[in-house]
C-alpha cells in the first residue's frame, strides 16, 4: 500500500503519553508503506519558553498544584467561549500555517487537544481531513470542535459523551488507545524471570514510579513490603536517575524483595510477570495494562483525566484506588491473597482491551480522508 501521502501528527510532551501515541501511530503508517509522516510538537515550537514554563506547571500539578488544576479541568465548560479560550484557540496559528505551507500534508491527527487545527478551517476555508485520537478513558470538552472529522477513543463511555456534545455517532469510533506493539505481540520466552533476577515462586508488584515523578514516596511504598517475605516489588524509576539511587541502599540490604530497574525498552516483559502493578492512571499504562491483564492499584490519583480514568477502571473492577499511602499494602496483599478476587480483575480489565488499536485508526483514517476529500482523485494514492 506503498503511498505519497503526507500525514501530520501533532502532539506535546505534557507527560510521554500523547508522544508515544504520535510515535505509534508514525511506526503504523511506515508498516503500511506510508513514510511521508511528521511528528511537531506545535506549542513547543511556536511559544518554547511558555511551552516550558506549562509543562513544569503540569508536572507541579501531581502535587502542590492540584487544586489549580482541579479548576482548570472540571471549569473549563464554563470558560470555553470566553475571551481566555480565545486565546487558546490561536495559539501555535503561525508555526501550524508554516508546517501547512513546508509539508503540505493531505491529512492532520491530533494526539493532543489543539483547537487550532479546526480553527485554520475555519479562518481559512481550507480542508485538510483532521483527526482526533482522544488519549484517555473520559473527555475534556477542550478535545471537541466542529471541524474535527473523526474522534478515535478508549472505550463505549468516551463515545456517549461526545454524541451528547453534538458529535454525529458516525464520527466517533472506538478504537482503544494506539500503545507500542511489544505490548500486542505473542511471547514465547519463558526465562523472563531469570533476566530480572526474579524468584518466580513469588508474587511480583510493579510499581511505576515515572521519570518525573508523579507517583509520591515510592521509597516510602517499598519500605512498607520489607517484612513480606512472599513478594518481589520490582520498581521501574525510568529515567528518574535520582529515585533509583535513593532505592539502591535499600535493595542492597533486601535484595530479595526490592529490586529497582532503570530504563527499561522492553517494559511488557515486566507486565507479563507482574502480579499486580502500582501506577498512576495514565490513558497509555492503563491501556497497556488492559492487553497484558495486569491489576492496577491506582496510587492517589490526580483531580482531571487521571481521577476520570480511575474511576471508570474502578467501575469495572480491573482497579483498586487507593488514596493514602498506609492503605497501600493492605489493598495490594488483599488482593493478592484473595485469588478469586485477582482472577476476575485480571478477566475484568482484559475486557477493557482493544486489539491494534493503531492499526484500526491508521486503515479508518486512510478511508475517511478519501471519504472526505473524494474518493476518486485519492484511489491511485491510497491503492484501494
Amino acid at each position: 500500500m506503498k503511498s505519497d501521502l503526507k500525514i501530520l501528527i501533532l502532539t506535546e510532551k505534557y507527560g510521554n503519553g500523547h508522544f508515544q501515541v504520535a510515535k505509534t501511530l508514525k511506526q503504523e503508517f511506515e508498516n503500511l508503506d506510508f513514510n511521508k509522516v511528521v511528528i511537531s510538537e506545535l506549542y513547543n515550537e511556536s511559544h518554547p519558553i511558555i511551552s516550558k514554563i506549562t509543562k513544569f506547571l503540569y508536572i507541579k500539578s501531581f502535587s502542590v498544584g492540584k487544586q489549580f488544576y482541579k479548576l482548570f479541568y472540571y471549569g473549563v465548560d464554563k470558560i470555553y467561549n470566553k475571551r481566555f479560550m480565545n486565546i487558546y484557540f490561536k495559539l501555535g496559528s503561525k508555526r501550524l500555517e508554516e508546517l501547512i505551507q513546508t509539508e503540505k500534508p493531505d491529512i492532520i491527527i491530533n494526539t493532543f487537544p489543539m483547537i487550532v487545527v479546526p480553527e485554520y478551517r475555519n479562518r481559512t476555508g481550507k480542508v485538510i481531513p483532521t483527526f482526533n485520537v482522544v488519549t484517555d478513558f473520559c473527555l475534556h470538552k477542550i478535545w471537541v470542535h466542529d471541524n474535527i472529522d473523526k474522534y478515535y477513543v478508549a472505550s463505549p463511555n468516551v463515545k456517549k459523551k461526545l454524541v451528547e456534545l453534538g458529535t454525529h455517532p458516525d464520527q466517533v469510533k472506538v478504537t482503544g488507545i494506539p500503545i507500542r506493539s511489544r505490548f500486542e505481540k505473542p511471547y514465547v520466552s519463558d526465562n523472563l524471570f531469570e533476566k530480572y533476577k526474579i524468584d518466580r515462586s513469588k508474587e511480583v508488584v510493579l510499581i511505576m514510579a515515572g521519570a518525573h515523578g508523579v507517583l509520591k514516596n515510592v521509597k516510602g511504598l517499598c519500605e512498607s513490603f520489607l517484612n513480606e517475605p512472599n513478594l518481589q516489588v520490582v520498581v521501574c524509576c525510568g529515567n528518574n536517575h535520582e529515585l533509583k539511587k535513593k532505592l539502591e541502599p535499600i535493595a542492597a540490604k533486601y535484595p530479595e524483595t526490592i529490586i529497582p530497574l532503570g530504563y527499561i525498552e522492553q517494559m511488557d516483559e515486566l507486565f507479563r510477570i507482574s502480579s499486580c502493578m502500582i501506577t498512576k492512571p495514565g490513558g497509555i499504562t492503563l491501556s497497556e495494562a488492559t492487553a497484558l491483564g495486569v491489576p492496577v492499584m491506582l496510587y492517589k490519583p490526580v483531580p482531571g483525566q487521571e481521577k476520570e480514568n480511575a474511576l471508570f477502571f474502578e467501575e469495572q473492577n480491573s482497579a483498586i484506588i487507593v488514596n493514602r499511602q498506609e492503605e497501600i499494602k493492605d489493598a495490594v496483599l488483599h488482593v493478592l491473597k484473595d485469588k478469586q478476587k485477582l482472577f476476575e480483575m485480571k478477566e475484568s480489565i482484559k475486557e477493557l482491551y482493544s486489539p491494534y488499536a493503531s492499526r484500526v485508526i491508521v486503515e479508518d483514517v486512510i478511508e475517511a480522508a478519501a471519504s472526505i476529500t473524494g474518493r476518486n482523485c485519492l484511489q491511485n494514492q491510497y491503492g484501494i
